[in-house]
């Protein structure tokens, strides 16, 4: 833990249960890392690069990655639990099972991500991009969407702000 990587290039880099707690990975590269299950709690990866990244089972809680570009990167059951994701770019990233409660992604980029499951409770998505996402049985409860784009998602069982499930983003009618 505590390590100083700012600016590191680790691209494809294998870094499978790695623990980084504290670490300080700003502005590194990590694109195409293989960060299966490594421990980056409290790290700073602040405009980090993770395009293609495997972060699956990867614990990121309480992180900070503003501004990170998380292009593609798989993120299948990770912990982002209090984690500040403000600006970021998760564009087409797999955060199926994901526990994000609790997370900032103000002004994040989640078009056509996969939120199959995700735990989204408390989360903040002001102006958040989420068109074309995949929100299958996603819990939203008590989540803050205020100015978030929700255009073309898939909704299937998907628990929203009401505590209750919904298959459409479309409001019923009874007209």
């Amino acid at each position: 833990g505590n390590a100083d990587l700012t600016n590191a290039y680790l691209l494809n880099a294998d870094l499978t249960n790695a623990y980084l707690h504290n670490a300080d990975l700003t502005n590194a590269n990590l694109n195409y890392t293989d960060l299966t299950d490594a421990y980056l709690g409290n790290a700073d990866l602040t405009n980090a690069y993770l395009l293609n990244a495997d972060l699956t089972n990867a614990n990121l809680n309480y992180a900070d990655l503003t501004e990170t570009y998380a292009h593609m990167a798989d993120l299948t059951n990770a912990y982002l639990i209090s984690a500040d994701l403000t600006d970021a770019n998760l564009q087409y990233a797999d955060l199926t099972d994901a526990n994000l409660y609790s997370t900032d992604l103000t002004n994040a980029n989640l078009g056509g991500t996969d939120l199959t499951n995700a735990d989204l409770r408390y989360t903040d998505l002001t102006n958040a991009n989420l068109q074309y996402a995949d929100l299958k049985f996603a819990q939203f409860t008590s989540a803050t969407v205020t100015d978030a784009d929700f255009s073309y998602t898939y909704w299937h069982e998907t628990m929203w702000t009401d505590g209750l499930r919904y298959d459409s983003n479309q409001a019923d009618s009874d007209d």
